[in-house]
């Protein structure tokens, strides 16, 4: 009962977490929705089984990593999960811009929108590095570790994600700032 009781306390700190991550991975609410039950079902089969080096959190974002991109691979959307050369540099944006704060990127619908669309486009490895260190917060070595990669790997993922983001971003904010002038 007592780890019932401990479980449900996690499930609420961490179920809306996962929801968000295979959300933006597979674009699915009721896939993501699945995802979430599934990581929660193997956290109660094998909790005990579940290794000291890794925080409980990190590994529920693993499963729930794991579990979207299956579901990926399963729609036929994606055939494999391409890894990253490391040595590849990404390309520089086409066109520079001075963005909008992130404070006003958030508060225009039309802008918001143009970055879920950016997001949503990025390949789910580096959309998965995006969303776990820049919106969920977690450390480089955190992140790292729920997408079983080095950590270096992690910061590769995250500048090709940022610097694609900016790419296709560019042109949106350019004539934004064009309208507004």
């Amino acid at each position: 009962m007592e780890q019932q009781r401990r479980l449900g306390g996690f499930f609420e700190a961490w179920g809306d977490r996962l929801y968000r991550l295979s959300l933006r991975l597979t674009g699915d609410p009721a896939a993501a929705e699945d995802v979430v039950q599934e990581a929660f079902l193997k956290l109660m089969a094998g909790a005990e089984k579940i290794e000291g080096r890794s925080r409980l959190s990190t590994w529920l974002y693993r499963v729930a990593y794991n579990a979207s991109i299956d579901r990926l691979r399963d729609r036929k959307r994606i055939v494999a999960v391409p890894e990253e050369a490391e040595d590849e540099t990404p390309p520089m944006p086409a066109l520079l811009v001075d963005f909008l704060s992130p404070e006003e990127m958030l508060e225009d619908a039309e802008t918001r929108h143009a970055l879920d669309e950016a997001i949503a486009a990025l390949p789910p490895s580096l959309r998965a590095a995006f969303h776990l260190r820049d919106v969920e917060g977690l450390s480089t070595a955190e992140a790292a570790e729920a997408l079983s990669v080095t950590e270096t790997n992690l910061k590769v993922r995250l500048h090709r994600a940022r610097l694609l983001l900016r790419e296709r971003l560019s042109a949106f904010v350019a004539g934004r700032r064009e309208g507004h002038a």
